[in-house]
């Protein structure tokens, strides 16, 4: 009887997980495996954990939803907090696994991981598989990554003209029974992996738990019950409360639901509510998440350096009291230091609020952008690696922003805030 591992990382979905249901497909007998890997949660050199406890606990819920979702098909999800590169090796010898499938990575500290385990396990196959993009590799009109467009609008044009979004993979069918194994592996809490337990904070715009279940109980409620996504692009520069935007991000982050499965939820909404630039825009966003994977994927390791792919020397600077006033929101803005409360006890912040205080700690400043950029990765809920780095570098002038804006912050919050209602909320609560 041939037995599969099926490794999950950034993809804690039953749902459109194509590396899952083929380990499903190929071997009679399959385990499942998650790692919470103590190099996610250690201290970077700026003084914060890599990863803090806002996403953390957003993990921990998306991982035990996992482990029921897969129990229901008979599958065991054996959870540990080590390096999956002393742990699979083991499993593997226990088990008599013959393959392991995973999600393709290809950021340098991902690719490490899966390169020590291939330099370990020789005669094991490792079949991986792009499960984070809407517009799959194998369909984009580029023949290699190299000629990634390097402005958004030519990559977005191309592929909507040129490709078809694949269609969701199902749910596998359930296993026997007998695949159950007995789970003695424990589930870290916060304070296992070092961080700190928190009440969430009454004024969140993001008051939200992770998981699959919750990433589909929110298409639900934002799609269906309250039709929102139908004045999208009207609210999405919002900044107070749960429904000015899908609030979808952080589970498409973890992978708790695919680009694939929104895509087609909206047209499944286009068709049975109405098609407008509304519901436009909400493809649009998930083409822009796609378009700094591509970005990554092209550049390397570019996207973590000071001059970013431009390969642009700048006169930055970098003070540990100006980060440490920012992250504090003690600068000469209050439109910043508002949104920098918000993050500092909610781990959210509106993609207008984003905007802002990264172009104020890169352009007003002149601060080394990265700086931000490892704050942004510590504290927020919808880290995502490429969108995170790839919209630092954009609005620090590294990027792929054509036109390199700078925002003018008070013009900003008189548009977006006229009445100081967000303003207040957060400097005056």
């Amino acid at each position: 009887m041939s037995t599969g591992l099926i490794w999950f990382e950034n993809n804690l979905r039953v749902k459109d997980n194509e590396a899952f249901f083929k380990a499903c497909e190929n071997h009679e007998k399959l385990i499942a495996i998650y790692c919470f890997d103590p190099r996610k949660f250690e201290e970077t050199k700026y003084g914060f954990p890599k990863m803090g406890k806002f996403r953390a606990q957003f993990l921990i819920e998306s991982v035990i939803q996992l482990q029921q979702n897969l129990a229901d098909l008979n599958i065991s999800l054996f959870t540990f907090h080590k390096k999956p590169e002393e742990i699979i090796p083991e499993i593997i010898e226990d088990h008599q696994i013959e393959a392991i499938y995973f999600q393709e990575e290809w950021t340098s500290e991902e690719k490490q991981i899966i390169d020590s385990l291939k330099n370990k396990l020789q005669n094991i196959d490792f079949r991986s598989f792009y499960t984070q993009f809407l517009f799959h590799p194998e369909d984009i009109p580029y023949n290699d990554f190299s000629k990634i467009p390097k402005v958004y609008t030519e990559f977005r044009k191309e592929c909507e003209k040129y490709v078809d979004v694949r269609d969701e993979i199902e749910i596998p069918q359930q296993k026997p029974e007998s695949n159950l194994l007995k789970n003695t592996s424990k589930l870290p809490n916060l304070e296992d992996l070092g961080l700190e337990n928190f009440e969430q904070n009454p004024r969140t715009a993001f008051p939200f738990k992770g998981g699959e279940d919750e990433a589909w109980k929110r298409i639900k409620h934002y799609f269906w019950k309250t039709k929102n996504l139908a004045e999208y692009k009207q609210t999405r520069n919002g900044l107070l409360g749960e429904d000015y935007s899908s609030k979808l991000s952080a589970w498409l982050a973890n992978g708790s639901i695919s680009a694939v499965s929104i895509y087609h939820e909206v047209k499944k909404f286009e068709q049975e509510i109405t098609k407008n630039q509304d519901t436009y825009w909400l493809i649009f966003e998930l083409i822009w998440r796609d378009f700094f994977k591509y970005i990554s994927l092209k550049h390397g390791n570019s996207i973590f350096f000071l001059s970013g792919i431009l390969n642009k020397e700048l006169d930055w600077n970098f003070s540990k009291e100006k980060l440490q006033s920012w992250i504090d929101g003690e600068t000469k803005e209050d439109f910043v230091n508002a949104n920098m409360k918000e993050i500092a006890v909610t781990g959210f912040m509106s993609n207008r609020g984003r905007q802002n205080v990264n172009s104020f700690w890169a352009k007003e400043l002149k601060q080394d952008w990265r700086a931000g950029a490892a704050y942004f990765e510590s504290v927020l809920i919808d880290y995502d690696v490429h969108s995170n780095w790839g919209n630092w570098m954009y609005n620090s002038g590294v990027g792929n922003d054509p036109r390199d804006r700078k925002f003018n912050i008070k013009k900003q919050a008189e548009r977006y805030d006229p009445n100081n209602e967000y303003i207040d909320t957060w400097l005056k609560n």
